[in-house]
C-alpha cells in the first residue's frame, strides 16, 4: 500500500529552466565566459547549484560563481511567468492530497529556492515535508534524502513511491530501496530513463494517478 509520494521538483512538477538559464548565463557573462545554450544548461541541472557552477566554470571559480548566481536567481525565480507547473502536475498533487496521501519534495535545489518556487505557485502547504540537499546528510543520488523523509513521516520504505525526471532520481530510488516512477518531462531522455529500469515509467504526470490507484486496488 502506498502511503507517501515523494516528488523531485525541476522537470518533474515544475519548469523553472528558463530562470536557471538566465542566472547561469548572467554568471558566465560576469566572469567572462561564453554564454551557453538553454539545452546545455538544462542537461546539466540536477546535482545542485554548486555542481552546476563547477560544470560551467570549474572548481576553482565555483565558489565565486555561486555568490553571483544565487542573488540573481532569487530575483529571476520571482519574475512573472518564470516558473510554471508542468502539464498535469497541479491536478495530480491535488488529487493525491484529496485521497489522503502524504506528499513530500526531495530536491537537490537549495531550500531557499525550492520554497520560493512552491510559495510562488501557491502549493507549499500541500507538502508534509520539503527536504533539500542543503539540509540532508547527502544529496541525491545518495539515498539519505529519501530515507530521512520516510523516517520523519513514519512511513516504511515499502509504502513510499518516488517520482523524478532524471537518471539521478532513479539511481537515488534504487539505492534507497524505494520504488521509482520516472517521468519523461525533464532533462533525461526516455531511453536514459528506461535503461535504468525504474519501477514505473510515464510520459505525462497525469498518468501517475492511475498507477497509484491500480496499486492501491491490488492491496485492498
Amino acid at each position: 500500500m502506498i502511503k507517501l509520494v515523494i516528488f523531485d521538483l525541476d522537470g518533474t512538477l515544475v519548469n523553472a529552466y528558463p530562470a536557471v538559464s538566465q542566472s547561469v548565463n548572467y554568471t558566465l557573462d560576469v566572469l567572462g565566459f561564453a554564454l551557453r545554450s538553454h539545452t546545455d544548461i538544462k542537461r546539466s541541472v540536477g546535482g545542485g547549484d554548486r555542481k552546476l557552477m563547477v560544470h560551467f566554470v570549474g572548481e576553482k571559480l565555483a565558489d565565486k560563481a555561486i555568490t553571483i548566481y544565487r542573488p540573481h536567481h532569487t530575483k529571476a525565480l520571482k519574475l512573472k511567468g518564470a516558473v510554471k507547473f508542468l502539464p498535469g502536475a497541479l491536478e495530480t498533487l491535488k488529487f493525491l492530497k484529496g485521497k489522503g496521501y502524504k506528499l513530500a519534495i526531495a530536491s537537490n535545489r537549495p531550500t531557499k529556492f525550492t520554497r520560493i518556487i512552491l510559495k510562488t505557485l501557491g502549493v507549499l502547504e500541500l507538502f508534509d515535508i520539503v527536504l533539500c540537499a542543503d539540509r540532508a546528510r547527502k544529496p541525491k543520488p545518495y539515498p539519505d534524502i529519501l530515507w530521512s523523509i520516510a523516517k520523519q513521516l513514519r512511513v516504511d520504505k515499502t509504502e513510499v513511491l518516488y517520482v523524478g525526471d532524471m537518471t539521478i532520481d532513479i539511481d537515488c530510488g534504487h539505492r534507497a530501496g524505494i520504488r521509482v516512477v520516472a517521468v519523461s518531462t525533464g532533462s533525461s531522455s526516455k531511453k536514459e530513463l528506461k535503461d535504468l529500469k525504474p519501477w514505473g515509467f510515464i510520459d505525462k504526470m497525469v498518468k501517475l494517478k492511475s498507477i497509484i490507484m491500480e496499486k492501491t486496488k491490488e492491496n485492498s
